[in-house]
């Protein structure tokens, strides 16, 4: 009987929770890098509080949240594709938090209250300068809307039970940044954290390391110092940087993004042992190999040029990666048992018989009748081997077979895909929608080689590729 991941209310702790934001090092919020395995790492090394990477709110709205049995984490799962919009555990439950990008109160506060038994803080995302976010009227705009942005703050402190606290960038001048921290100071949050660039600089601008002592000086809530990488190469200066702003404590993005053995007082580690410990924690707790993939080319940086790195480069899966730095036995051996354990990959929940009302409606089509249909989901992890992928197994049976090669048609919606393959005149499609056109093509051919025998359903069943 496979064990399923049950819908009930996990929750940690009932008390009130209160962070301590004095004296701290925190991993910043960083897009597609703050994910649980690096947050982990960061704890590993001596960080003290670790921030998720900026998620949307009405992307959170639409998650469902499930208790993973098999990993020992609390997943929220968009029932559309599968995704795990975020995964957290019991060790970083008192130490983890959620930075959210929003413009309105009510989300927010919906979003809050979803996540609060679970993490130690929520964060308001008042910094990003990314187009995506100023049009939709979120991070930095929130800095030229105030009220909205205070409205945000307030409605979140009086309604959930952990601490709120929000992170900014300055303004040119110091006198309107330092109104606009008072004024955000006031509505009750825990702390601030405060990036001492302007939303027109990057990276390579300096940090305005004189202003981020100023706001310190007029505020009576921890101020965090953010921006210092530039000048942060080992943990001493974490402690420089700390001085220099007159701050309560340091958030660390790209220092710890390209070595998060950053955090360790007693120095930095090889970029092989981080990798190694980061890919560890990425197998454990069954990270998706693209974001894998994303957060080691970070720490690899200019080393991507060499052999090695190109080699790693052209790695699909997070099994070759592991390949490469000695664990690729160890991640073969963890997804044989989380498979025999029940673990089912993306595919938690039917998209379409619980997917939000208005997306049942834009997704559903009327296929034409000569298409033999299956509720059958793709599943990237049960595929070890290339070879083994559905596409690879008809290609295989059409060239022995010398019939034509597989044919495929996709259709897109609403940011979500689904195919049709052809093969020896017949039709055949997966009812499920995938999130990338190569997974619905592989969904596709996984139907047609489910019907000519070339893959058995019971395995499908076992799996938990077909849901009975």
């Amino acid at each position: 009987m496979l064990k399923k991941l049950k819908v009930i209310n996990f929750i940690m702790s009932e008390s009130k929770q209160r962070l301590d934001y004095k004296n701290k090092t925190v991993l910043a919020p960083m897009v597609r890098v703050g994910t649980l395995p690096m947050r982990l790492l960061a704890l590993d090394y001596g960080a003290d509080i670790v921030y998720s990477e900026e998620l949307i709110d009405w992307k959170f709205l639409r998650s469902i949240r499930r208790v993973n049995d098999v990993l020992g984490t609390v997943d929220f799962v968009d029932p559309a594709d599968g995704t795990v919009v975020f995964r957290t555990c019991p060790r970083e439950k008192d130490r983890v938090v959620v930075q959210l990008g929003t413009c309105d109160p009510q989300r927010a506060l919906k979003v809050a209250k979803m996540v609060e038994n679970d993490v130690a803080a929520i964060d308001i995302n008042m910094g990003c300068p990314k187009e995506f976010s100023l049009k939709g009227g979120m991070g930095a705009a929130l800095l030229k809307d105030s009220d909205k942005a205070c409205e945000i703050l307030t409605t979140l402190i009086k309604n959930i039970k952990i601490p709120v606290t929000c992170k900014i960038r300055i303004f040119p001048d110091l006198d309107e940044t330092i109104a606009l921290v008072k004024k955000f100071a006031n509505t009750g949050i825990s702390a601030i954290g405060v990036h001492g660039r302007t939303i027109q600089e990057r990276p390579q601008h300096p940090n305005r390391v004189e202003m981020i002592k100023e706001i310190a000086k007029s505020l009576d809530i921890p101020v965090i110092a953010n921006g210092g990488s530039r000048e942060i190469e080992k943990f001493k200066d974490i402690g420089k940087f700390r001085e220099a702003t007159g701050c309560n404590s340091v958030m660390i993005a790209r220092a710890a993004q390209w070595n998060c053995s950053i955090f360790r007082k007693e120095g930095l580690l090889p970029i092989d042992d981080v990798i190694k410990a980061y890919l560890k924690y990425s197998v454990d707790y069954d990270n998706s190999p693209s974001n894998a993939k994303y957060c080691v080319q970070n720490i690899l940086r200019e080393l991507q040029e060499t052999p090695r790195g190109k080699k790693f480069l052209e790695c699909q899966t997070l099994e070759q990666i592991c390949e490469i730095w000695d664990l690729g036995d160890y991640c073969h051996k963890k997804q044989i048992e989380y498979q025999k354990n029940g673990l089912q990959g993306r595919r938690e929940v039917n998209p379409l018989s619980q997917a939000p009302e208005s997306k049942r409606r834009k997704i559903e089509i009327v296929l034409p009748p000569d298409v033999t249909e299956l509720q059958c989901a793709f599943i990237r992890r049960n595929f070890i081997e290339d070879t083994d992928l559905p596409k690879s197994k008809l290609l295989v049976y059409t060239t022995k077979n010398g019939l034509p090669k597989p044919k495929y048609e996709t259709i897109q919606e609403d940011k979500l895909f689904r195919s049709i393959v052809t093969v020896n005149g017949k039709k055949y499609s997966s009812s499920f929608w995938e999130k990338n056109k190569k997974f619905a093509e592989q969904g596709a051919a996984l139907v047609c080689a489910c019907f000519l025998g070339l893959i058995d359903q019971n395995v499908l069943v076992a799996n938990g590729s077909i849901l009975r």
